[in-house]
Protein backbone atom coordinates (compact mmCIF):
# COMPACT_ATOMS: atom_id res chain seq x y z
CA UNK A 1 0.00 0.00 0.00
CA UNK A 2 1.53 3.37 -0.96
CA UNK A 3 1.99 6.09 1.66
CA UNK A 4 0.16 8.60 -0.55
CA UNK A 5 -3.49 8.25 -1.54
CA UNK A 6 -4.02 11.57 -3.38
CA UNK A 7 -7.40 11.86 -1.59
CA UNK A 8 -6.30 15.01 0.24
CA UNK A 9 -5.00 16.85 -2.80
CA UNK A 10 -7.98 19.22 -2.79
CA UNK A 11 -7.63 20.28 0.85
CA UNK A 12 -9.87 17.71 2.50
CA UNK A 13 -9.18 14.73 4.72
CA UNK A 14 -11.21 11.76 5.87
CA UNK A 15 -12.60 11.07 9.31
CA UNK A 16 -13.80 7.78 10.77
CA UNK A 17 -17.43 6.97 10.03
CA UNK A 18 -19.38 4.64 12.31
CA UNK A 19 -21.04 3.20 9.21
CA UNK A 20 -18.26 1.72 7.02
CA UNK A 21 -20.22 2.57 3.88
CA UNK A 22 -20.34 6.27 4.81
CA UNK A 23 -17.43 8.52 3.84
CA UNK A 24 -16.75 11.64 5.93
CA UNK A 25 -14.57 14.31 4.33
CA UNK A 26 -13.76 17.61 6.03
CA UNK A 27 -11.58 20.59 5.23
CA UNK A 28 -8.01 20.27 6.49
CA UNK A 29 -8.43 23.61 8.24
CA UNK A 30 -11.59 22.63 10.13
CA UNK A 31 -11.63 23.03 13.91
CA UNK A 32 -11.61 19.23 14.29
CA UNK A 33 -8.55 18.75 12.10
CA UNK A 34 -6.82 21.70 13.81
CA UNK A 35 -7.36 20.02 17.21
CA UNK A 36 -6.16 16.66 15.91
CA UNK A 37 -3.11 18.34 14.36
CA UNK A 38 -2.18 20.20 17.55
CA UNK A 39 -2.41 16.97 19.56
CA UNK A 40 -0.34 15.17 16.93
CA UNK A 41 2.28 17.94 17.12
CA UNK A 42 2.45 17.56 20.90
CA UNK A 43 2.69 13.78 20.64
CA UNK A 44 5.54 14.02 18.15
CA UNK A 45 7.38 16.49 20.34
CA UNK A 46 7.04 14.21 23.36
CA UNK A 47 9.03 11.74 21.26
CA UNK A 48 11.74 14.39 20.91
CA UNK A 49 11.65 14.92 24.68
CA UNK A 50 12.09 11.19 25.26
CA UNK A 51 15.22 11.19 23.13
CA UNK A 52 16.79 13.75 25.50
CA UNK A 53 15.56 12.27 28.78
CA UNK A 54 17.97 12.28 31.70
CA UNK A 55 15.46 10.21 33.71
CA UNK A 56 15.16 6.80 31.99
CA UNK A 57 12.48 5.60 34.41
CA UNK A 58 10.19 8.35 33.04
CA UNK A 59 10.08 6.74 29.58
CA UNK A 60 7.15 4.35 30.27
CA UNK A 61 5.10 7.20 31.75
CA UNK A 62 5.76 9.51 28.78
CA UNK A 63 5.02 6.68 26.35
CA UNK A 64 1.70 6.07 28.14
CA UNK A 65 0.86 9.75 27.60
CA UNK A 66 1.67 9.32 23.91
CA UNK A 67 -0.70 6.34 23.71
CA UNK A 68 -3.40 8.45 25.39
CA UNK A 69 -2.87 11.22 22.84
CA UNK A 70 -3.26 8.72 19.98
CA UNK A 71 -6.47 7.48 21.60
CA UNK A 72 -7.79 11.04 21.96
CA UNK A 73 -7.00 11.75 18.31
CA UNK A 74 -8.75 8.57 17.24
CA UNK A 75 -11.83 9.66 19.19
CA UNK A 76 -11.72 13.16 17.71
CA UNK A 77 -11.45 11.57 14.26
CA UNK A 78 -14.68 9.64 14.90
CA UNK A 79 -13.75 6.29 16.46
CA UNK A 80 -15.95 4.82 19.15
CA UNK A 81 -13.07 4.38 21.61
CA UNK A 82 -13.61 5.60 25.18
CA UNK A 83 -11.38 7.84 27.27
CA UNK A 84 -11.76 7.37 31.00
CA UNK A 85 -11.28 10.00 33.71
CA UNK A 86 -8.76 7.61 35.33
CA UNK A 87 -6.13 8.88 32.89
CA UNK A 88 -6.45 12.37 34.37
CA UNK A 89 -6.42 10.95 37.90
CA UNK A 90 -3.13 9.22 37.09
CA UNK A 91 -1.63 12.54 35.98
CA UNK A 92 -2.81 14.22 39.19
CA UNK A 93 -1.28 11.50 41.36
CA UNK A 94 2.03 11.77 39.55
CA UNK A 95 2.02 15.57 39.83
CA UNK A 96 1.38 15.28 43.57
CA UNK A 97 4.21 12.76 43.97
CA UNK A 98 6.74 14.93 42.14
CA UNK A 99 5.60 18.07 43.99
CA UNK A 100 6.74 16.43 47.23
CA UNK A 101 10.35 16.31 46.05
CA UNK A 102 10.76 19.65 44.24
CA UNK A 103 10.85 23.06 45.92
CA UNK A 104 7.55 24.74 46.67
CA UNK A 105 6.48 26.91 43.77
CA UNK A 106 6.05 30.59 44.67
CA UNK A 107 6.57 32.39 41.34
CA UNK A 108 6.94 31.75 37.64
CA UNK A 109 9.84 29.57 36.54
CA UNK A 110 11.90 30.42 33.48
CA UNK A 111 12.27 27.74 30.80
CA UNK A 112 15.90 26.83 31.46
CA UNK A 113 17.98 23.94 32.69
CA UNK A 114 18.82 20.58 31.17
CA UNK A 115 18.20 19.80 27.52
CA UNK A 116 15.45 17.39 28.59
CA UNK A 117 13.84 19.99 30.86
CA UNK A 118 13.83 22.74 28.26
CA UNK A 119 12.35 20.41 25.66
CA UNK A 120 9.64 19.52 28.19
CA UNK A 121 8.90 23.20 28.70
CA UNK A 122 8.36 23.57 24.96
CA UNK A 123 6.14 20.46 25.03
CA UNK A 124 4.11 22.20 27.76
CA UNK A 125 3.39 25.07 25.37
CA UNK A 126 2.30 22.57 22.72
CA UNK A 127 0.01 20.94 25.29
CA UNK A 128 -1.58 24.34 25.95
CA UNK A 129 -2.05 24.86 22.21
CA UNK A 130 -3.66 21.41 21.86
CA UNK A 131 -5.96 22.25 24.76
CA UNK A 132 -6.96 25.57 23.15
CA UNK A 133 -7.72 23.84 19.84
CA UNK A 134 -9.82 21.18 21.60
CA UNK A 135 -11.66 23.87 23.60
CA UNK A 136 -12.36 25.73 20.37
CA UNK A 137 -13.70 22.55 18.81
CA UNK A 138 -15.89 21.96 21.86
CA UNK A 139 -17.62 25.29 21.20
CA UNK A 140 -18.95 24.02 17.87
CA UNK A 141 -18.96 20.22 18.18
CA UNK A 142 -19.23 17.72 21.01
CA UNK A 143 -15.95 16.88 22.71
CA UNK A 144 -16.09 14.49 25.66
CA UNK A 145 -15.33 16.35 28.92
CA UNK A 146 -12.76 13.70 29.91
CA UNK A 147 -10.66 14.70 26.90
CA UNK A 148 -10.79 18.40 27.77
CA UNK A 149 -9.94 17.66 31.41
CA UNK A 150 -7.00 15.45 30.43
CA UNK A 151 -5.55 18.04 28.05
CA UNK A 152 -5.84 20.71 30.74
CA UNK A 153 -4.04 18.58 33.31
CA UNK A 154 -1.46 17.37 30.81
CA UNK A 155 0.24 20.76 30.54
CA UNK A 156 0.49 20.83 34.35
CA UNK A 157 2.00 17.35 34.25
CA UNK A 158 4.57 18.32 31.63
CA UNK A 159 5.50 21.44 33.62
CA UNK A 160 5.98 19.25 36.69
CA UNK A 161 8.17 16.85 34.67
CA UNK A 162 10.23 19.90 33.60
CA UNK A 163 10.77 20.77 37.26
CA UNK A 164 11.62 17.16 38.13
CA UNK A 165 14.16 16.91 35.29
CA UNK A 166 16.08 19.92 36.61
CA UNK A 167 15.76 18.75 40.22
CA UNK A 168 17.14 15.29 39.37
CA UNK A 169 20.07 16.90 37.53
CA UNK A 170 20.79 19.25 40.45
CA UNK A 171 20.01 22.32 38.33
CA UNK A 172 18.45 25.14 40.36
CA UNK A 173 15.34 26.76 38.94
CA UNK A 174 15.55 30.24 37.46
CA UNK A 175 12.71 32.36 38.79
CA UNK A 176 11.08 35.26 37.02
CA UNK A 177 11.46 38.35 39.14
CA UNK A 178 8.82 40.53 37.47
CA UNK A 179 10.88 43.71 37.44
CA UNK A 180 14.40 44.19 36.05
Amino acid sequence: MPIYTKKGDKGETGLIAQNPEEKIRVSKDSARVEAIGAIDELNSYLGVCLSFSNIPERAPFLKAIQVNLFTINSILAGSDLKFNKSHTTRLEKEIDKIDLKVTKLTTFVMPAGTVFATHLMYARTLARKAERRAAGLAKIEKVHPNILMYLNRLSDMIFTLFREANHEAGIPETYWKGKP
